[in-house]
C-alpha cells in the first residue's frame, strides 16, 4: 500500500514537471513566433517602402525619358528646319553665283566687243578692233557673191578708214580683183603694185604681180605684161605664180 503511494506521488511529481516544461515551451514558441512577426512586418514596411521608393524612381525616370523624347523631338525639328534652311541658302548661294557669271560673262562679251583682239589673216597673225575685222569681213563676204561694184566699194571705204590696218594688205588684193572684174584695170594694178610695194614678202604679193601682168594684156601692153612676168620670176621663182609667169611668157608675143 504504501509502495503503492509513492510511485502514485513520483507519477504525479513527473506530470507536474512535464506540464510545467510543457508551458515553458509554448511561451518559447510565442516569443519565437512574435519576433518573426515582428521581423516580417519590418521587412514588409521595408518592402513596401522600397517599393514605393522604386515606383516614384520608376515614375521620375519616365517623366525624364519622356522630357528627353521631347527635347530629341524639338532637336529633329530644328536640325530639319536648319537643314531646310541651309538647303534654301545654298540654292539662293548658287543662283546668285549663277547671276554674277552670267552678269561677267555679259560684260566680257560686251568689252570683247570693243576690244581688240588677234586675228589672222593669209598667214599674218596681227591685232584689229572688232569694228575693223567686222567692216573686212563684210567686205570681203560681199566680194565672195560677186557683188564686185559693191565689194568695190567696201574695200576702198576699208583702206581710207584703216589706213594702217593689218587688212591692208589683203585688202589691197581683193580691191584690185575687184575691179579687174569690173575691167577697171589701171586702177587695179596701182593697188597690186602698192601691195607689193608696200609688203614685199606677203603670200599675197606673187599673186598681185601676176594679177598686174593680167592687167597689161588687157591693156593690150604686150612689152609691159612681159617685163612684169620676168620681174615676177626673179622676184618668187618658186611660187606658184611664177609657174604660170612661165606659161603665159611662152605665149606672149
Amino acid at each position: 500500500m504504501n509502495h503503492f503511494r509513492i510511485v502514485l506521488a513520483a507519477a504525479a511529481c513527473v506530470l507536474a514537471f512535464n506540464t510545467h516544461a510543457g508551458l515553458f515551451e509554448d511561451d518559447e514558441a510565442r516569443k519565437a513566433i512574435l519576433e518573426m512577426r515582428q521581423r516580417l512586418d519590418v521587412s514588409q514596411q521595408r518592402t513596401t517602402e522600397e517599393l514605393r521608393k522604386a515606383n516614384e524612381d520608376n515614375a521620375q525616370l519616365r517623366r525624364s525619358l519622356l522630357e528627353l523624347s521631347g527635347q530629341i523631338d524639338t532637336l529633329r525639328s530644328e536640325m530639319a528646319q536648319m537643314r531646310g534652311q541651309g538647303e534654301q541658302m545654298t540654292r539662293e548661294l548658287s543662283e546668285v553665283q549663277r547671276r554674277q557669271k552670267d552678269l561677267s560673262q555679259g560684260l566680257d562679251d560686251r568689252l570683247s566687243k570693243f576690244e581688240p583682239s588677234k586675228v589672222t589673216v593669209d598667214g599674218r597673225e596681227f591685232v584689229a578692233d572688232p569694228a575693223e575685222k567686222q567692216e573686212f569681213e563684210a567686205a570681203l563676204a560681199v566680194m565672195r557673191k560677186g557683188e564686185f561694184a559693191s565689194a568695190q566699194t567696201a574695200f576702198s571705204n576699208f583702206l581710207k578708214r584703216y589706213p594702217q590696218s593689218g587688212y591692208k594688205a589683203p585688202a589691197l588684193f581683193w580691191l584690185g580683183n575687184a575691179q579687174y572684174a569690173l575691167r577697171n584695170y589701171r586702177d587695179a594694178i596701182t593697188n597690186f603694185r602698192t601691195l607689193v610695194a608696200t609688203d614685199t614678202e606677203h603670200v599675197r604679193a606673187p599673186e598681185a604681180v601676176l594679177a598686174v601682168a593680167n592687167c597689161q594684156v588687157e591693156l593690150k601692153d604686150v612689152k609691159g605684161a612681159r617685163k612684169t612676168l620676168e620681174d615676177l620670176l626673179k622676184a618668187y621663182p618658186q611660187s606658184e605664180a611664177a609657174a604660170v609667169a612661165k606659161d603665159r611668157l611662152s605665149k606672149l608675143k
